[in-house]
């Protein structure tokens, strides 16, 4: 007999492969699931995925990037890559992200994501309520889409262990600010060494918070 902690765990997993099931069953079989990873850090690139899995896969555990584990999003990026048919990765700086604001580099990341694959699509689900524009695909923008489908959650975890580990990278050239413990979100210690060495080169300047201290503070330019 099932137990009841059990029957919660699959009706997870069911939950997370629904969408892909409801459009396989429509005769679609190239499936294209778009997230992105890095909108609320104060420094950084915003890193966006595109996945496509075969008709029918099932991939028991995975789920958005936010409700992981480090070492899980690890273990998971191998069997996605391994697994899907295809995927790109997408990538805006903070240079761009300053000039365009965060929801258009955002969708300009999703948008770099999906041309880097080499399977074109036939419909694509992006997660959140807007879609890409300028793509001559069909589309479906898809509230907590990375809750609903295996290839947006595996879009999600993608571009999080992407961008973590473009972050660990920068630490090294900025290990004052812990990048490689707070990835450029707003901490208590990332807002500390911010008021007392402003912001650095990978900082979002546009954003309130680094407005107010690089007013404050020279940007560091080494």
């Amino acid at each position: 007999m099932i137990k009841k902690t059990q029957r919660l765990s699959l009706r997870k997993i069911l939950a997370v492969l629904d969408y892909e099931k409801i459009i396989w069953n429509q005769g679609v079989k190239l499936v294209c699931g778009v997230d992105e990873a890095g909108r609320g850090p104060l420094a950084g690139p915003v890193v966006s995925a595109a996945v496509i899995f075969p008709k029918g896969i099932s991939l028991p555990g995975i789920n958005d990037s936010k409700k992981l584990k480090a070492f899980q999003r690890e273990q998971f990026f191998d069997l996605i890559t391994e697994n899907a048919i295809d995927f790109g990765i997408g990538i805006v700086d903070h240079k761009l992200i300053d000039k365009i604001n965060i929801l258009n580099a955002s969708l300009l990341a999703m948008h770099r994501a999906i041309k880097k694959l080499k399977i074109k699509p036939e419909i694509i689900l992006v997660d959140g309520k807007i879609k890409i524009p300028h793509l001559e695909i069909s589309q479906i923008a898809l509230v907590k889409g990375d809750s609903l489908s295996v290839s947006v959650a595996s879009a999600s975890i993608l571009a999080k262990v992407t961008r973590d580990n473009l972050m660990v990278d920068f630490h090294k050239k900025y290990p004052q600010f812990l990048f490689d413990q707070n990835k450029g979100y707003f901490t208590k210690s990332h807002l500390e060494a911010l008021k007392n060495f402003g912001p650095c080169k990978i900082h979002r300047k546009s954003f309130r918070t680094v407005i107010l201290l690089q007013s404050k503070q020279h940007i560091l330019e080494f």
